[in-house]
């Protein structure tokens, strides 16, 4: 049970303290805004008073708040890596709030007389002095920072970032990995408040849903305070919409492209428009994006086994099969050819307003919705090696081990949807995400009040998505020479390609529906105090509430038209066979269904298939109540300490189907579970000089189980012998995390960095693949195949980082105009308690998805004119899902990325851009067990996009 009296505490302890006549002293305040020469506001900005020895930071938005400051006049100091010192004498009047408007500006270098002001790395700026000031460990990237590299969305730009690296869905960065760990063990949050997941099976964020022009900065949080949701085992990234400026700003960008895949068309435009009302009150901006993608993917996807059995007779004591077993070398059972072609519209739009109501109370309201269209048609050339049971000793050929010759079962598979003008004869996935945020911030005398209320929620829906698929069978030869590239040829190509001799399998429609919505609430209070009477400190607490519905409804209907279409030569067809197929011309698709005809049939009376969707339904609330403590204190001129205490208590409810045969819901199963984690943190910092730092981090998260996994589903399903459980009773996966960094600022905007990190994790879950040793499950279930997440026992990362960002303004000449951008990370695993189908514990694993090393580096050059830029993105391989056996292992392949961007100002206001992506031509890939096996590999092509960037600044 939760200490509700942990609640009541805070809450009176709020009443305390907002009628506190201590905390209502007669000293003064200064609050203000601190901005660049175009009306943007600059976070991160050090604020100091050095008479009295008060210092703080602006924040996000450019807002600082000095309290209790004692009647007089005095220096306001403002520092600003990149920008000049600047000082303003400020009077502070007894029980008054002075408001002060700092404007900073940039340096200006003399090359080659020429002037060039700031090198163009305001962004940049932003970004370091927001990294710089935090107490806690973090990275900080700026828009217009990501506007130097060739990044349509978030999810690529947070590739950058270093110890970080994306999972790619159709060539664009979607799942973060934050230091080696899941998607799902981090978190994302907009403007602080939790972004739901559109998802069905697990608690991913869809980095490729937000453009990243609607972004004005990205934190990542690698080490947590207490004032933060705790469920960031690898690190919690916050995206931080634009604020309205302090005078009036356009942005537009118009642009175009081509995807070398298809030879088709990118669209994309964006525009931002903001004012600020004559009073300084009010504040707007509006924005929006929208870029529309035709493209696709070449694909093969194999499936590797080194067992082999075929047919020798009938038993004559119990009419059973005899089946032999063949030694041979590992094979491809089965090898699809797949070509995609999508087309992707993101859509976006925001609206922030933000009102003054006087100097100490504010108010605003952050708006966001994120549109995405996903069109996809795809074709699919299956092959599958036959049951034992059909297969006899003359029809499989092996040589020295090697099975080169066997009969498959062979599908032609055409996916679309229904004739309409939103499915264009394409599987629609429309995926949907919005949020709306309320909140205020306020000044009480000495105390600093900031709340926050939010409704946010996201959707996936697939209606109408139809499969036409026809059969044959025919032998191949197996050619695993190359096992990276394997494939299967037709022993008969006349058979093989003989349309007539391809029998209707099946045509279906399916609809799917998943819906996650989340209310956020928080209230945060901080009090002035100085414990060790070394200058400016403070004690904060608050209470914070997420309520969470997840749902998913699906629905499979199949169709009996076999007599209508009884085979593939009577339909319309379509050859998608290229000879520049991009994993090679040796790969023939073939012929398929028309998917103009496919989404044309008036398809009505369907039968229900509930194998296809009953497992997959599920209803989950999880409400999440939390309260913190903390205080922020100096030991010394140079010496700050944070520490404090987050308690967090979960309540669970999930529904699902018990399944019998596959078919028969037996009824539902609702499970409640409720736990509570109690979370210490303490953070470090110290100041060697203004410019290098110190700082060590010992802090505690947690991951909470996916949603699918919480489900007490059971699906047994006898006719595979196979058993699917879902388990209520998992614990949420906890870390215990230490960090130590240190980091040097260059005052001409850049960085170098190093650290080690150390993460002892309990409870990690992952999927058990093992054998039933009884009839727990039913009569005759002993033996069948069971699938079920479970708790590991525990895990270990190990981990360093450096990194390196800077201008080179001390070479000579035009040199001075180069930046170089470096990055590096390394890690090490171990995971103890994962069990193989045998009962045995594995001590072979490294913890699945931890890439062992990450790299990031670009070289750019960039005069008051142009613009260039070559950036390059490595991770490396590593475990994405643990099989029954090291054999089966799945691994995610290293990616290399190489980027090429350049722009040039035609007018002050006016720039011409183009980005090259991809030149490497770098596929997902997965393999099996060891890298020469290929399990999968989807390439993409390059990809160009040019086009008008428009900037107005007035102020």
């Amino acid at each position: 049970m939760i200490p509700s009296n942990f609640f009541k505490l805070i809450f009176v302890t709020l009443l305390t303290v907002l009628t506190s006549g201590d905390l209502l002293a007669q000293n003064g305040f200064v609050k203000g805004t601190v901005t660049d020469e175009n009306g943007i506001f600059m976070p991160g900005a050090s604020v100091r008073i050095d008479a009295i020895n008060k210092a703080t930071v602006s924040d996000f938005n450019g807002k600082f708040i000095l309290v209790n400051i004692p009647e007089g006049s005095y220096t306001l100091k403002v520092e600003y890596l990149g920008f000049s010192d600047i000082e303003q004498e400020v009077n502070i009047v007894e029980s008054k709030t002075t408001f002060v408007s700092l404007v900073l500006t940039s340096k200006s270098v003399k090359l080659d007389d020429v002037t060039v002001l700031g090198y163009g790395n305001s962004g940049q700026a932003r970004a370091l002095n927001t990294q710089k000031n935090n107490i806690n460990i973090t990275n900080v990237v700026s828009t217009d920072q990501i506007g130097k590299f060739p990044d349509a969305n978030i999810g690529d730009a947070v590739k950058r970032i270093s110890g970080v690296t994306m999972q790619v869905d159709q060539g664009e960065a979607r799942n973060i990995i934050v230091r080696g760990l899941s998607p799902q063990l981090n978190s994302v949050t907009l403007n602080g408040s939790r972004i739901p997941s559109a998802e069905g099976d697990n608690r991913n964020i869809q980095m490729d849903l937000i453009p990243s022009d609607m972004i004005q900065t990205i934190e990542v949080n690698k080490a947590v305070t207490p004032d933060m949701e705790a469920d960031a085992l690898g690190g919690s990234v916050n995206l931080i919409t634009r604020t309205a400026p302090e005078g009036f700003r356009l942005s537009a960008n118009l642009g175009s492209g081509i995807n070398f895949i298809t030879d088709k068309r990118i669209l994309n435009g964006s525009f931002l428009v903001g004012d600020r009302s004559k009073n300084k009150k009010f504040g707007w901006m509006l924005s929006a994006s929208i870029t529309d993608n035709d493209f696709g993917s070449d694909n093969i996807e194999a499936e590797w086994t080194d067992e082999f059995e075929y047919y020798t007779g009938v038993d004559d004591a119990d009419g059973e099969p005899i089946l032999e077993e063949v030694s041979v070398r590992p094979y491809t059972k089965e090898f699809q050819i797949r070509t995609y072609l999508v087309q992707r519209i993101r859509r976006s739009f925001a609206a922030n307003f933000d009102y003054q109501f006087d100097s100490n109370h504010n108010m605003f309201l952050k708006t966001m919705y994120n549109w995405r269209d996903d069109r996809e048609n795809r074709f699919r050339l299956e092959h599958e090696i036959l049951d034992a049971e059909d297969i006899e000793i003359d029809d499989f050929t092996v040589t020295n081990n090697v099975l080169t010759r066997f009969p498959v079962e062979v599908k032609r598979q055409t996916k679309g949807g229904i004739d309409n003008s939103r499915n264009k004869n394409r599987r629609l996935e429309d995926q949907r995400m919005q949020n709306y945020s309320l909140g205020g911030d306020h000044l009480f005398g000495n105390v600093k009040v900031d709340w926050m209320a939010s409704f946010a929620k996201a959707s996936e829906e697939r209606l109408n998505e139809r499969y036409a698929e026809y059969e044959s069978e025919y032998s191949v030869n197996n050619d695993n020479s190359n096992p990276e590239f394997p494939i299967f040829i037709p022993v008969n190509g006349i058979e093989a390609n003989d349309l007539s001799n391809f029998e209707y399998g099946e045509i279906t429609e399916e609809n799917q529906y998943t819906e996650e919505e989340d209310i956020n609430f928080f209230a945060n209070v901080e009090i002035p105090s100085d414990l060790f009477g070394k200058g400016d400190g403070s004690i904060k607490f608050g209470v914070r509430s997420r309520l969470k519905k997840k749902l998913r409804d699906n629905s499979f209907f199949e169709f009996d038209l076999e007599d209508s279409f009884p085979t593939l030569s009577g339909i319309p067809t379509r050859d998608y066979t290229d000879p520049d197929f991009l994993a090679g011309s040796e790969y023939q698709a073939g012929v398929y269904a028309d998917e103009r005809w496919l989404g044309g049939l008036n398809l009505e009376n369907g039968e229900s298939v509930p194998d296809e969707f009953l497992r997959a339904n599920f209803d989950v609330e999880e409400d999440v109540l939390s309260g913190y403590a903390m205080a922020n204190q100096k030991l010394s001129e140079k010496f700050s300490v944070l520490g404090g205490v987050r308690l967090e208590h979960t309540m669970i409810k999930a529904t699902g189907n018990q399944i019998e045969d596959e078919e028969n819901v037996i009824g539902e199963i609702t499970e409640e579970k409720s736990y509570t984690n109690i979370l210490p943190g303490v953070h470090l910092k110290y100041d060697l000089s203004r410019q290098t730092i110190f700082r060590f981090a010992w802090t505690n998260t947690l991951a909470r189980p996916n949603y699918a996994d919480l489900v007490p589903s059971l699906d047994v399903v006898s006719s595979d012998e196979e058993i699917f459980v879902g388990n209520s009773d998992l614990d949420p996966t906890t870390s215990m995390n230490f960090d130590l960094m240190a980091e040097h600022y260059f005052k001409s905007v850049g960085i170098v960095s190093g650290g080690l990190f150390y993460k002892k994790i309990d409870n990690f879950i992952y999927t058990f693949r093992g054998e039933t040793t009884n009839d727990n499950f039913g009569s005759g279930t002993a033996g069948f195949d069971i699938f079920q997440p479970l708790n590991g026992d525990d895990a270990s990362i190990f981990g360093a980082e450096i990194a390196f960002q800077r201008q080179l303004d001390f070479l000579p000449g035009f040199a001075k105009n180069f930046s170089v951008y470096l990055n590096y990370t390394y890690l090490t695993s171990d995971a103890d308690g994962i069990r193989n189908e045998s009962g045995e514990e594995r001590e072979d694993l490294d913890l699945p998805n931890t890439a062992p090393n990450m790299f990031n580096g670009s070289l750019g050059y960039n005069d008051n004119k142009f613009s260039v830029r070559l950036s390059a993105n490595f991770s490396d391989a590593y475990v994405d899902e643990i099989g029954g056996s090291s054999f089966e292992d799945r691994y995610y392949d290293q990616q290399f990325f190489l980027d090429f961007s350049a722009s040039y100002a035609i007018t002050k206001n006016l720039r011409i851009y183009a980005d090259l992506n991809n030149i490497t031509d770098q596929p997902l890939r997965f393999y099996q067990g060891i890298s020469e096996r290929t399990m999968q590999a989807e390439y993409y092509e390059r990809r160009l996009t040019f086009g008008l960037k428009y900037d107005l600044f007035k102020n």
